[in-house]
């Protein structure tokens, strides 16, 4: 007896003493990678437990101290992968007190700084996200497209392409491991190059690498270049690997109208959490909903234009790949909601099909399917050209009536007069009917 007591009781007293230590390390930091976009960075933190924490900045070099608590860590991170043009380095620093795990970004100019944390969410788990982003602020790819507009007499027509996920959210993986985030951004680039090879049509891209852009940004980057339309660019998923085919949304300000829509907008909500929770955390002012909700109110037009743009599309899409759906299909998706902006979203393919996944990851097909809708795009726009564009003034007007139009609502929108219509026409009176095609003359 006397000898199990000496025995335990410097074991327990060890045991006492690096309880501390267990309880300060209790968290640990496996991983730190890091998204550099043009003009911001996002660095993550891949943590084992939900992280408590505490960030500074420093001027004089310019830094951002980040203090995680009870948390501890055995990497390397020097061996981190950097391509950040705001961030020199990422150390390690004396902690203030015990148990404190201190990170210092060295940083190469002033920033604005965005801390939060998101929940595991498959394939990651616990993170700590700092956003930074350059506190000059504005995008210089978009002030040139907008200089350029403004220099010219008749405008490009422009068209914005968003490539869909990025960065810290990969979008659906297919059977084989291949990135949705991958493919689509591949497709995009395609697709972006035969936009630009046209007179009087320009791209714009949301992300042109492996970043996240949060999805309202996407459509504000599209409103800034002034774009004419805003295509963003998926490749679908379900739960099981038979569905298969391309297909395109538009906008429903009801419920998704089919078994996949709604489980893609079930996936919209992930992307989010993976990638832009950030922005959803920040902007909890109520009055974001009222405006929505008064925008919701003037989007009539934009969503007319998207459906038809949206079949010239599915046209091109069926003479190349199996289509999912025959007619536009319609969904609540965030990217889509801008009310000024014709917005449609292609899914190119199933990546959860094993088949069209190979095909997928075809630089062959993926430049069919570019293809297909760059002459859906180019289809729409020499018949329905903004009034004031280049492409307006190289060619004939041509018109397709629309329900709801009347002589005097088309009139209005290319600035010319009823009588003229009438009589590049031939009318004998103001009534057209939907489908009709009426030749627009030069005002």
């Amino acid at each position: 007896m006397t000898l199990k007591n000496t025995f335990f009781t410097p074991v327990l007293f060890i045991l006492l003493f690096l309880l501390p230590n267990i309880v300060w390390a209790a968290n640990q930091l496996d991983s730190v990678r890091i998204w550099a976009a043009p003009e911001s960075t996002r660095v993550v933190f891949d943590l084992t437990q939900s992280p408590k924490y505490d960030s500074f900045s420093l001027t004089g070099p310019h830094r951002l101290v980040v203090d995680i608590q009870d948390t501890g860590a055995k990497i390397n991170l020097d061996k981190i992968a950097n391509n950040s043009k705001i961030i020199k380095k990422i150390r390690f620093s004396s902690p203030p007190k015990k148990g404190v795990l201190r990170l210092v970004m060295d940083l190469t100019k002033p920033v604005k700084s965005s801390l939060f944390t998101l929940p595991p969410t498959a394939p990651y788990g616990n993170r700590l996200v700092v956003d930074l982003e350059d506190s000059a602020g504005g995008s210089s790819a978009v002030q040139q497209s907008v200089r350029r507009s403004a220099n010219q007499s008749s405008r490009d027509i422009v068209v914005a392409i968003d490539a869909g996920h990025g960065g810290e959210d990969p979008g659906s993986i297919g059977p084989s491991g291949i990135h949705e985030k991958r493919v689509v951004l591949e497709i995009a680039k395609r697709l972006a190059r035969k936009i630009n090879s046209i007179s009087g049509m320009r791209a714009v891209m949301t992300r042109s690498g492996d970043y996240f852009v949060n999805l309202n940004k996407r459509s504000e980057l599209a409103r800034n270049s002034k774009a004419d339309l805003l295509i963003s660019i998926h490749a679908d998923a379900f739960t099981s690997p038979q569905p298969n085919g391309a297909s395109v949304w538009v906008l429903s300000m009801r419920r998704a109208n089919s078994e996949i829509g709604r489980w893609l907008e079930q996936k919209e909500k992930h992307s989010e959490l993976l990638g832009g929770a950030g922005e959803i955390i920040q902007n909890t002012d109520s009055e974001q909903y009222l405006a929505m909700t008064l925008l919701d109110m003037s989007m009539n037009s934009s969503m007319a234009i998207s459906h038809s743009i949206a079949g010239d599309i599915l046209r091109d899409l069926r003479t190349i790949t199996h289509l999912h759906k025959r007619n536009p299909e319609s969904a609540s998706f965030a990217v889509l909601k801008s009310p000024d902006i014709p917005s449609i979203l292609v899914e190119t393919g199933f990546i959860s099909n094993p088949n069209e996944e190979r095909l997928l990851s075809n630089g062959n097909h993926q430049e069919k399917l570019a293809n297909a809708i760059y002459k859906g795009v180019l289809r729409y726009f020499e018949s329905n050209p903004p009034a004031d564009s280049l492409m307006a003034k190289q060619s004939n007007i041509k018109h397709s009536v629309k329900r709801g139009e009347s002589l005097s609502v088309i009139a209005q929108r290319y600035s010319v007069s009823v009588s003229s219509i009438k009589r590049a026409n031939n009318l004998k009176n103001d009534v057209v009917r939907v489908g009709q095609k009426l030749v627009i003359p030069r005002a």
